[in-house]
This record gives structure tokens, C-alpha cells and sequence, in this order.
């Protein structure tokens, strides 16, 4: 039964990190170990076009990267065919998909207690002195449905794993509870007629039993920790009402376009993506970015589909919808996330590979011994029963996927995005975190402090600056033209407007050709600052960032210097102080003047400032510091971050920040709030401190209970109860995560 929900267009997903290459979400049904996980892998990866294939046990899907975009899915389904499993494409009609198995099928598992408890309770009474023991033929009776009806999904899977030349779970299972079953018959069919004999029809009864009981509560156990994407596929409204010509119509979310004027009624949820154009309101944005506060919406403002309008009447313009909407992006960030492997989990892989295997040959050896050792075939059989089903390495193809679904799942519910669980992974062992300045630990929403012109008037000053930024996006850019609009000047046409990266802005106004930057660009372009340089390293030391602007249209000449002010998040301080308890030493890397960045260092209480840097040299002293032994992770939020984002062992990116950034970053916080990068690591760090628990004990009930039941210490029942109770135990401790909460409010 397929588990796997997703919202990605049918068969293609061109999201893809790697150039030129698309990518396949294949939904697969009949796994049910690592070996499976390792078998579908092999088979995918043999297709032509494969350059890799990832399948995750725990969400039931494999994700193929086809290289050169040709995809030719037929041929993914049949390799997946060929080697005893099913697939299919996932369609956007598995939105919000839940694993059925969970809650509809339960009646095997119920079916086959009540025929293997006639069969237990003899064996209690054997304790009590008591002689409850069934005809050998109504045992019979009871056991067979057991074996060959309820418990069939192991011969079919188990023959496809033979067709295949390979191993699994379910050929364990196939092969134990068969042996036991088959010297059952065998011995009333020989014995019967002399008397009552010892059979042992409960021990394959109960085995198929405490599996299949096992696989229901790991599936109940799995759908948990998939509650975070079927939380956020529910925040989307199933209709919006649409403005169209005058009147309001509500039509189904797929009728809805871009540019659609959307009604919100207070209490609603938002359907879309889009900027208010009529009306106010408080918005709760908490299921999407964790922020506890509502937010305060505009004309202007751009709102989220999915968030809640708690009190005001909004008419908003249609920004995006369906599967480019910001909720859209979120649940395939997190879906990835949890389709993809972690490093460990590959180690994990191949050593199950051959688990299966080498079992399978262990138990051979348990027979033979104990049947040539001792002359004692039926307790030979036993054991190497024992063997085959304590082995089953179920827990091990659960052990880090569960832990990834339910860290990733929690994390998203508080605003952290994790990209993939290699992020995931190597985020537990951060030893510095390099933060970007403007946007990240500051406001991001700088002023325009003091404009003080080297000759002629303070407003021909702010008017040349105006021009020469009028169509930037830059926050000291915004700064200027707000400043400009405050004091009513005219902003005149610029020509020839261009931006100079890491320096600043050039262009032509009123015939001359001015220049705005920084004070390394200024001596580049050979300016004497000397007139306004006291003034300036005043300003600088007070935390100011000084801009300069020039004319050189017939010699290099100072017009002014700009100085700007930005606020210090409020979080900023608290969130440095987190990451110095966790042992992560804090870094600052930013373009700005060093007077600048050392003050708000000292207000954060930064650990070492790196200033004046050239956004093609940030990824260098990412390098600098990686080249010391550190693991590095970078927080920013701009296109000039992004070469940094990349370089660092993790990158962490502002989603108040631009596309660029958060395409570069392996995290994404949903905020702006750098508190959430500590609890970033603190979920990594609990997470994989739970991947390690799992993949402790799953390789302790192999490793004590393999040789138990090898030297007749473990009967089939109890292998089996083990078993059972191995993944049961791997996913509950996984799902322990879904109670962290993070420090971040």
C-alpha cells in the first residue's frame, strides 16, 4: 500500500540542484526492509539516463535523478517490476495521500491473533500443570489460514526477492514459519495416529502473527511522523472567493490565476500567494513560519495562502498558486528532505545488502549443527527458525529515515525548512556559524542618517543619490529614496544605471557621470575623501555605514558622503548567546566598514568580525575557516551571500531574503529571526543523536538475538515478539522529536 503523498507535477520535477538534470518521484509498494531499500536502488540505478536513486523505507518513495531532463518512466516502473516491487509515478493527485494500512487494515492482524490464541493458550497451561492441548488436526486447522491466506504476503514477496537473486524480510519470515509449519505436518502425519505428539503450529502462527502486528503498529507509527506535511497540505483552502467583473464568485483553487483579485474574509485562511490591495488586518502566520505573534498586513504587504485572517476584510492580488505558491515550495522542501538519504544511512544500506544473505546461511549452519550435532532435527529446525526471524532487518531500514522524517517534520512546524538530510546530518557537528550583517542579525530596513555634501546643498546631494538608485532594490537604496521623499526633492531620469558588485552604483545625471560606494571604491577611482574623513570615521565609529558619492565626469571629485543606520534585531543578542552554549563560535562576514561591524559585533557579542569584504571573497573566508578544522555554516539572505551559502558545510538562509540565497542554503528559516539558527543545530544535533540510538539497538537485537537463537536460547515465538517489537521500538524512539520545541518564540 503506498504511503508517499507529494505535490509535484506528474513524473518531472525540474527543481533539481544539478544542472541540466530532472527529477522522478516514484511511489513504491512491497518493501519492507533495508535489503528491499538497497535491491530497488540497484535496479533503478541500472536504468539508462540514472545518474542517481534514492529510496526512503519509511515514506515508501524513491527519488531519481535523470541526467540530460530525458525521463522515460515506463522504464523506471519496470526496472522496479523486475526486481519484485511495484511503482508509479506520483501525480499531484497524491496531495495529502495518508497511509491507509494504518487505520483499514488492521483485520489481518486481528484475524490471525484470534486463530493463534487457540493455539497459545495450551502452552500456558502446561505452566499451570494443566493438559489443554488441541487435536493435532484442528491445530492444523487453525494454523493453515495463518500461513497461507493472511500470512501469503510473504511467499509473494519472498518469491519475487528469489526471482530477483536476492533476500528479504519477507523470505525470512517465508522460509522460518514454513519450516516450522512443514515439520508440524510432517509429525502428525507420521506420529499422529500413535498418540499425541508435540507440533509446533503455534510457533508459525504466532510468528506471522507478532509480524503482521509489528507492520501495522510501524505503519501507525510511520503515518506520525508525516503529520507535519499532511498538517500543512490541510493549511490550503479548498475554494477561494474570486472578484471577477464586480461580483464575488467562489470557484475551486484550480480555477484560480495569477493576477485573480481575492476576497479574505476575517477568519479565513489565505488561498493564495499576494500582496494586499485593499484593507487591513492581523494575520496569523504561525503554521507556516512559527511566529506565536500575528502580523500586522497593509496595503502593500504580501501575504502567505494558507496563513489565517484574523480580523480585517482583505481584497489581495494574486501572486502565485498552486504548486509555485510559498506552502507549495515549504512541503517539497520538506519532502525532499525526508525522501533523501544521510551518509549514515548509506553505510547502513550496503551493510544490509548482504544482511539478508548471510542470515539466510547462518541459519544453515544452526541447522546442521544442532541435526548432526545432537541427532535432533526438530530442535535444529527450531533454531534455525529462530534465526531466520530474529534476524529480519526491519529496524534497520527504519532507523534513520524515521528519525530524518520526524526531525524535519518538527523542525518545519517551527519555521526551520531542511533542504536534505545531508543538512541534517552534518549541521550536529557545527563548530562556527559566519553570519552576514544586513537582513540577518540586523533589521535589514537601514535610514538614511546624515547626508553631508562635500560642496553645494544637503538636498543636491540626496537628489543625485536618489537618481542614481531610483530603480534598486537595495536597502540603503530604499533608505535614499525615502529620505528624498521626506524632503521633496525632484528625482531627475539616470542613464546608464549600473551596478558594481561589492562597490556600488554607477550612472549619468544631468550629463555627469557620478559613482556611489564604498570607501575601497572611492580610492580605486582615486577620490580624495580627505575633506569629510574625520567627519566620516566619527560616524563609522558609531556604527554608521558610509556611503560616498563622486563625480568624475571631468576629474575624479568628492559631492558627499552618506551615512546609514540599521537596527540589531531584538532576537540577535540571545541568539549568539545560544551558540556559544552549544560550543559554536560566532563569526561575522559582511561588506560594511569595520566601525560598523564591530559595533554591532559588540552588541551581539560576535566572536571575531571579518569586515569591508567583497561578496567573491566571503565563499574565500568560509574556505579560511573550514581549512582551521572547523565545520562551518553560513547565515544570509542576500545574491551576494549565495557563492557563501554554497561554499559553507551548511548554509542557512533568511526566506526574508531573495530566491537566490535559499536556493545556494541546505536550511532555510522561515523568519527572519536568528534565534531559529541555534535551534536549527539543536534539532540536527537531537536528531542525529536519535539516528544513533536506533542503529544501536537495531544492531543489538541482531546481534544478542542472532546467536541466541543459533544455541537454542530463543524459540520462534520470541524471535518473532522480538522482532516485532525491534522496529516498533526504532520508530517510537523516533518519534520522540515531535515534542521538541526550540528556544526561538
Amino acid at each position: 500500500m503506498n504511503t508517499a503523498a507529494s505535490i509535484h507535477p506528474p513524473m518531472l520535477d525540474n527543481t533539481s540542484d544539478r544542472p541540466h538534470e530532472a527529477v522522478v518521484h516514484l511511489a513504491i509498494e512491497g518493501m519492507t526492509c533495508a535489503s528491499c531499500v538497497a535491491r530497488v536502488e540497484k535496479a533503478l540505478k541500472k536504468v539508462p539516463g540514472v545518474s542517481s536513486a534514492e529510496v526512503n523505507l519509511a515514506t515508501e518513495m524513491a527519488e531519481v535523478q535523470l541526467s540530460g531532463g530525458k525521463a522515460d518512466v515506463s522504464a523506471l516502473t519496470a526496472a522496479v517490476e523486475k526486481a519484485g516491487y511495484h511503482a508509479r509515478a506520483i501525480t499531484t493527485a497524491d496531495e495529502g495521500v495518508a497511509p491507509a494500512v494504518a487505520v483499514n487494515e488492521w483485520w489481518p492482524v486481528a484475524l490471525a491473533a484470534v486463530l493463534s490464541l487457540p493455539l497459545v493458550v495450551p502452552m500456558f497451561g502446561m505452566l499451570l500443570g494443566a493438559d489443554w492441548a488441541l487435536n493435532g488436526w484442528l491445530q492444523l486447522a487453525l494454523a493453515t489460514p495463518v500461513q497461507f491466506w493472511l500470512g501469503a504476503r510473504f511467499y509473494r514477496a519472498g518469491w519475487s526477492a528469489l526471482k530477483a537473486r536476492a533476500g528479504n524480510m519477507d523470505l525470512l519470515v517465508a522460509l522460518g514459519t514454513s519450516a516450522g509449519y512443514g515439520l508440524s505436518v510432517y509429525m502428525l502425519l507420521v506420529h499422529g495416529a500413535h498418540g499425541m505428539t508435540h507440533l509446533y503450529f503455534e510457533a508459525s502462527a504466532v510468528v506471522i502473527t507478532l509480524v503482521l502486528l509489528g507492520k501495522w503498529l510501524e505503519t501507525r507509527a510511520k503515518r506520525q511522523t508525516t503529520e507535519a506535511i499532511r498538517a500543512l497540505n490541510a493549511l490550503r483552502p479548498e475554494t477561494a472567493r474570486v472578484r471577477r467583473d464586480g461580483q464575488e464568485v467562489e470557484v475551486p483553487m484550480s480555477q484560480v490565476r495569477k493576477d485573480d483579485l481575492v476576497v479574505v474574509r476575517p477568519g479565513e485562511r489565505m488561498p493564495v500567494d499576494g500582496v494586499v490591495i485593499e484593507g487591513a488586518s492581523q494575520v496569523d502566520e504561525s503554521l507556516i513560519t512559527g511566529e506565536s505573534l500575528p502580523v500586522a498586513k497593509h496595503e502593500g504587504d504580501k501575504v502567505t495562502g494558507g496563513a489565517v485572517n484574523a480580523e480585517g476584510l482583505l481584497l489581495v492580488r494574486t501572486t502565485a498558486v498552486g504548486a509555485e505558491s510559498t506552502l507549495a515550495r515549504i512541503v517539497r522542501l520538506v519532502e525532499s528532505a525526508q525522501a533523501k538519504k544521510a551518509p549514515i544511512q548509506r553505510l547502513v544500506d550496503q551493510v544490509s545488502e548482504v544482511f539478508v544473505p548471510v542470515v539466510v546461511v547462518a541459519a544453515l549452519i544452526t541447522l546442521l549443527s544442532w541435526g548432526l550435532g545432537t541427532g535432533d532435527w526438530e530442535k535444529a529446525i527450531l533454531n534455525a527458525v529462530a534465526v531466520l526471524v530474529i534476524a529480519c532487518p526491519c529496524a534497520l531500514g527504519l532507523a534513520t529515515p524515521t528519525a530524518i522524517m520526524a526531525g524535519t517534520g518538527v523542525a518545519a512546524q517551527r519555521g526551520i525548512l531542511i533542504k536534505d538530510a545531508e543538512a541534517l546530518e552534518v549541521a550536529h557537528k557545527l563548530t562556527v556559524v559566519a553570519f552576514d550583517k544586513t537582513g540577518t542579525l540586523t533589521e535589514g530596513k537601514p535610514k538614511l542618517i546624515a547626508a553631508e555634501p562635500a560642496q553645494g546643498e544637503r538636498a543636491a546631494l540626496i537628489a543625485a543619490s536618489a537618481a542614481i538608485q531610483a530603480g534598486s532594490e537595495h536597502p540603503l537604496a530604499r533608505a535614499v529614496l525615502d529620505a528624498a521623499a521626506q524632503a521633496g526633492v525632484t528625482i531627475v531620469r539616470a542613464g546608464g544605471v549600473r551596478a558594481i558588485a561589492g562597490r556600488g552604483m554607477a550612472a549619468e545625471v544631468n550629463g555627469r557621470d557620478l559613482r556611489l560606494g564604498s570607501s575601497r571604491w572611492m580610492e580605486e577611482l582615486k577620490v580624495d575623501l580627505s575633506s569629510l574623513s574625520v567627519r566620516a570615521a566619527q560616524l563609522q565609529s558609531e556604527g554608521r555605514t558610509v556611503s560616498w558619492v563622486a563625480d568624475l565626469t571631468d576629474a575624479p571629485l568628492l559631492m558627499g558622503l552618506l551615512a546609514f543606520g540599521d537596527t540589531v534585531k531584538p532576537s540577535a543578542a540571545a541568539a549568539i548567546a545560544a551558540l556559544r552554549e552549544q560550543g559554536v563560535r560566532s563569526v561575522l562576514v559582511t561588506g560594511d566598514n569595520r566601525g560598523s561591524a564591530q559595533a554591532v559585533a559588540a552588541q551581539v557579542g560576535i566572536d571575531e568580525v571579518r569586515s569591508e569584504v567583497l561578496p567573491e571573497d566571503k565563499a574565500g573566508i568560509i574556505g579560511e575557516l573550514k581549512a582551521d578544522g572547523a565545520s562551518v555554516a553560513m547565515v544570509g539572505d542576500g545574491i551576494n551571500d549565495a557563492p557563501a551559502l554554497a561554499a559553507a558545510d551548511v548554509g542557512i538562509a533568511m526566506s526574508t531574503g531573495t530566491d537566490v540565497a535559499m536556493h545556494a542554503a541546505g536550511i532555510t528559516l522561515m523568519r527572519g529571526d536568528p534565534a531559529l539558527v541555534a535551534d536549527a543545530i539543536d534539532i540536527s544535533r537531537r536528531t542525529y543523536v536519535k539516528i544513533r540510538q536506533n542503529l544501536f539497538w537495531a544492531f543489538v537485537y541482531n546481534a544478542v538475538g542472532v546467536p541466541l537463537a543459533a544455541f537454542g536460547l530463543l524459540s520462534p515465538v520470541i524471535a518473532g515478539a522480538a522482532m516485532a517489537l525491534s522496529s516498533v521500538s526504532v520508530v517510537t524512539n523516533a518519534l520522540m522529536l515531535r515534542h521538541w520545541k526550540g528556544r526561538a518564540k
